[in-house]
């Protein structure tokens, strides 16, 4: 008995703060590598929730299955298909079917002009024959051609690169709407070395965005030798991806997991750090990585002034609402997948994704699956009416676009307060800054997490993996 008490005293202790996806890959890859390596390593993962994966939520219903948060993921960003694989998921991939999509501008829809990446055109015929801008428009969006570069190494927001290159126009009515709803944020703050660097490299190389961003995207076969349903870039669980986080939980030993229990404050003494929980217990660790939003990891470590700046970085509110209907509930369907809203138009939601075509697992046949979007920077106060105020919104917002005859089967409103992390300009020398700081103050505390490194999932699981390995480096 004394023997095995000694064996755990001599024990690395690992305390995991947050279960959203970055702190659970941390818990799976952590353990994976003390199992493998027989490594004198415990674990404890932190949830102040009832339940672990964070926004990944899924709600299975009368056939249907309707996310709650994020729908999908790159299908390019491989870190999650390499877990998907490991966890027994591989086999629940789908990847969407593609089809029009539209942004509305002046109470019209208009199709994406063919050959524009994120929204900046790669073709010149659809461009010019798009009613999407006005000839002036037009002409100042082909200033990109002359203009010389940015200068070297310096962060800008989005807005001012892209306004800068290819005019408001363009930037307002195409621009805006796709990259500002991946953020739900305001691109005249939003950090472009932060968010889309690749943009930044390719004027650098090429000096025109236009043709850079010709020269470096492999070519698309013509509209009329493809099939309407072929494969999309993105990809998702046919379970909904909820199921994914439940994969990976059930490889987890139930033992490491405490749910229900919030970190209130983590104090370093000599040795180790002691983490305060809110029901007045403590639990010693060695090291600490802190999957947490930005502003609970300041709160966490007040006594740390170094934390401060993430006080003032902004997280927006956002909420989905799901409507279910019959399919003869619609009678002016439209071809597409769905469409994105320019901020200056006089509508309430920011998206609608027409889910039954996207995904054709998620609805039942004979109906049909609208997700739309509310809330983004300077517009949220959306997110805090009942959720009947915003069903009948969205509904009246639907009908201006579509002829919808009958009220949905039922709805569901999933909202995200102060949920999305806006990386304003000069968020990667903040965090740099910081993380400094935190290897001479904090050593053996690592941050993950959608605050500080991407929001995507790909993203997160990518953190999860690098503090797992920063743990691992830090105890040898």
């Amino acid at each position: 008995m004394e023997a095995g008490e000694s064996v755990a005293e001599d024990k690395k202790k690992v305390v995991i703060v947050g279960g959203g996806i970055a702190g659970l890959v941390s818990a799976f890859y952590l353990q994976k590598i003390i199992l493998e390596d027989r490594l004198p390593i415990e674990i404890q993962l932190i949830e102040s929730s009832h339940r672990l994966g964070g926004k990944l939520q899924t709600v299975r219903r009368d056939g249907y299955t309707i996310e709650r948060g994020p729908d999908s993921f790159l299908a390019k960003k491989t870190s999650i298909i390499k877990l998907a694989k490991e966890v027994g998921m591989e086999g629940q991939l789908v990847p969407n079917a593609t089809g029009k999509s539209y942004v509305l501008v002046n109470n019209k829809l208009h199709a994406m002009p063919g050959g524009s990446i994120m929204g900046i055109p790669t073709e010149i015929g659809p461009f010019i024959t798009t009613g999407l801008f006005s000839v002036p428009g037009k002409l100042r969006a082909a200033a990109d051609f002359i203009l010389p570069r940015s200068e070297s190494g310096k962060d800008q927001s989005l807005g001012q690169f892209f306004r800068r290159r290819l005019g408001d126009e363009v930037v307002e009515n195409l621009i805006e709407p796709l990259l500002s709803g991946i953020y739900a944020g305001d691109i005249d703050q939003l950090s472009l070395m932060s968010t889309f660097p690749q943009f930044y490299e390719v004027e650098q190389k090429y000096r025109s965005l236009i043709m850079g961003m010709k020269r470096t995207t492999p070519s698309q076969p013509k509209q009329k030798d493809t099939v309407d349903k072929k494969k999309g870039g993105f990809l998702t669980f046919r379970t909904g991806l909820q199921s994914f986080v439940e994969a990976i939980e059930a490889r987890l030993n139930p033992k490491i997991i405490l749910k229900g229990h919030r970190v209130v404050k983590i104090i370093k003494s000599e040795h180790d750090y002691e983490v305060l929980l809110n029901n007045g217990e403590s639990i010693k660790a060695d090291t600490i990585i802190a999957a947490t939003p930005h502003k609970i990891t300041q709160s966490m470590f007040s006594d740390y002034r170094f934390f401060d700046p993430f006080k003032s970085v902004p997280s927006t509110s956002v909420a989905t609402v799901a409507l279910a209907f019959p399919e003869e509930a619609i009678k002016n369907d439209i071809d597409g997948t769905g469409f994105v809203v320019s901020r200056n138009s006089d509508y309430s939601i920011t998206a609608c994704t027409w889910t039954h075509k996207k995904w054709e697992h998620s609805t039942p046949k004979g109906k049909v699956l609208l997700r739309c979007y509310v809330g983004r920077a300077g517009d949220e106060t959306i997110v805090d009416l009942s959720d009947d105020q915003i069903i009948k919104i969205v509904l009246d917002d639907l009908k201006r676009t579509m002829n919808i005859t009958l009220n949905p089967d039922f709805s569901i409103v999933s909202r995200w307060k102060k949920s999305m992390p806006q990386y304003t300009v000069g968020h990667k020398q903040r965090l740099a800054k910081i993380q400094e700081h935190m290897k001479k103050e904090l050593p053996g505390v690592f941050l993950a997490g959608a605050s500080y490194g991407g929001v995507g999932v790909p993203d997160c699981i990518d953190q999860g993996e690098a503090a797992v390995q920063n743990v691992l480096e830090f105890l040898k």
